[in-house]
């Protein structure tokens, strides 16, 4: 009978893949799963050595690195349960965190020590080096963490040996990972995942996201966020796979260079980033003279220029991806379309932290345009009080992989569920022929004047469309619609040549551009849904660590 712990999954790995490569460093030398298994050995001494036991809660507070894996995986191994920590967190909720989770030991790496070894923390768990799991017996001055983990090798390191403990294996049912959400809605709740519900949505992401050995994955997204770790993490290590980390940000002059090197098989993105790539690099070349904006605007033109940008983008990634899975919030209608039009490898998944995370998902050959694809195994789905004119209504899930509860918060964990024991996942959406459609949040949704309902995305969406916004954001104000827009400042300066313009100039053409543009995308949307007013965001947009906006700022 097969058993549903990380461990055993772990374990499983490590003996059939024990020479290939696990783990690793975009310029470092990887870590072979024989070489992980001692690792994990190492650390779980190490962690006994510090008092830690079954069901005490370890956190690790780092950037993306391989001892990242093998402190997870020890932790979860022994028992214990892991509490990753994003570190685009500000400090205050960082030590929430740890205080409110009663982590016993922080892994933390060089880079990110001052922002809980220089703290008044009441009591102060362990601190370990994560860079060389080295304890932190004294406070490390800023001299001493500099330059001081540069060379480390893993491989070189002096290990424990860890011996089994009659009782401390885990068990499905337990607790394996405590993750605290970077929500929308301004504050952080403790989701709770057992052994059983990470493992199982392992194995079913394994039915439609084809994983074998010989995989290469270049990982890009935070570690801690459930969406990376599970599908960018945990399953590549179910397989065999490897996973090479960037120990630089992930920019365009850092990434390219990078992907020709790794030439990776498998990413893992957000809309954020492959919009962005569409917007400022794949679309202006598609419409760069007047013959081609021409061509562009027929559809057998746009066709074959998608397939033609398409296998360039697929070179710049590296020229072996077979899979491109975009996941953490809602892709853009037009930059979709190109991607599904150019014959990109590309798969759009659907879940939240709560449900380990997958709920739906397929493989890029069965891509239904704008769908997320079919819901996974053993899952069940529905469509609580759907609309009856458009069969939209919010998405309900119940299964295995769907959470324990909320940490220290019983209240919360009973209101999330249905009196049947569905989780209400906030989500909006639509089933249609076995593919699931996402249409926004609940709680995002406008009821307009009229009485219909007016999904704020969609709107976004078409904002997005305009060359000259960056970014949008939706919602509504005293009984109207109300856009902010953030604009493309280089573009409009390249164009219009802004620099030269005074200030009431400068304000009254914005101010053109903004009516234009509102009256566009109204004449592309039902008379309910029309935007009122569209108001100059003058900064980026304040964003959760990934990526989506934090709407309860601006309405």
């Amino acid at each position: 009978m097969q058993k549903f712990t990380l461990k055993a999954m772990i374990d499983q790995s490590c003996r059939l893949y024990a020479e290939r490569p696990a783990l690793s460093n975009v310029d470092g030398e990887p870590i072979t799963y024989g070489q992980l298994r001692r690792q994990i050995d190492h650390v779980i001494a190490l962690m006994r050595e510090h008092g830690i036991r079954k069901g005490d809660r370890v956190a690790i507070l780092s950037q993306n690195m391989p001892t990242w894996g093998v402190a997870y995986l020890a932790i979860t191994s022994m028992g214990a349960v892991v509490v990753p920590i994003l570190v685009d967190f500000h400090v205050t909720d960082i030590l929430h965190i740890v205080k409110h989770s009663e982590a016993k030991l922080v892994f933390v790496s060089s880079l990110h020590y001052p922002k809980i070894g220089y703290a008044d923390l009441k009591p102060m768990p362990q601190l370990v080096i994560l860079d060389n799991f080295e304890p932190v017996k004294e406070p490390l001055s800023k001299d001493k963490l500099k330059g001081r983990f540069k060379h480390f090798n893993i491989l070189k390191s002096k290990t424990r040996k860890a011996s089994r403990r009659i009782g401390e294996e885990p068990k499905e049912d337990d607790l394996a990972a405590l993750i605290y959400t970077s929500g929308t809605s301004g504050y952080s709740k403790g989701v709770m995942l057992s052994h059983k519900n990470l493992t199982l949505n392992v194995h079913l992401t394994c039915k439609f996201q084809k994983v074998h050995q010989y995989d290469r994955i270049m990982s890009i997204l935070p570690l801690p966020h459930a969406y990376e770790c599970t599908i960018g993490f945990l399953t590549p290590m179910h397989k065999g796979a490897c996973v090479y980390y960037l120990d630089k940000p992930p920019t365009a002059r850092v990434l390219i260079p990078t992907m020709q090197k790794i030439r990776p098989t498998i990413m893992l993105t957000v809309p954020l980033i492959i919009e962005k790539i569409f917007k400022i690099q794949v679309h202006p070349q598609l419409t760069r003279n007047l013959v081609m904006r021409k061509l562009y605007n027929t559809v057998p033109g746009r066709k074959m220029l998608h397939r033609y940008a398409g296998r360039k983008l697929l070179k710049t990634f590296g020229g072996a991806l077979h899979l491109f899975a975009i996941g953490g919030a809602l892709l853009s209608e037009e930059v979709e379309r190109f991607l599904y039009e150019a014959g990109f490898p590309y798969t759009i998944g659907y879940g939240l932290t709560e449900t380990s995370p997958l709920i739906a998902a397929c493989t890029p050959s069965k891509i239904r345009f704008r769908s997320t694809g079919n819901v996974l195994d053993t899952l069940q789905v529905r469509i609580a009080n759907p609309d009856p004119k458009t069969g939209i209504g919010e998405i309900q899930v119940k299964g295995d992989t769907v959470m324990v509860g909320y940490y220290r918060d019983k209240q919360r964990t009973k209101d999330s569920h249905t009196e049947d024991g569905f989780f209400m996942t906030g989500d909006l959406g639509m089933i249609k022929r076995g593919y699931l459609y996402i249409k926004g949040r609940c709680k995002n949704m406008i009821l307009s004047a009229t009485g219909e309902n007016v999904y704020p995305e969609e709107l976004e969406a078409k904002l997005n469309e305009d060359e000259g916004v960056l970014e949008s954001m939706v919602y509504e104000s005293d009984g109207k619609i109300i856009g902010r827009v953030y604009l493309n400042a280089e573009l409009f300066n390249k164009k219009h040549n802004m620099r030269k313009m005074g200030s009431s100039q400068k304000e009254a053409f914005l101010q053109g551009y903004l009516q234009r543009l509102r009256d566009h995308v109204n004449q592309n949307v039902a008379s309910f849904a029309r935007i009122h007013r569209l108001i100059e965001q003058k900064e980026p947009f304040e964003k959760t660590p990934t990526q989506k906006i934090k709407r309860f700022l601006y309405s």
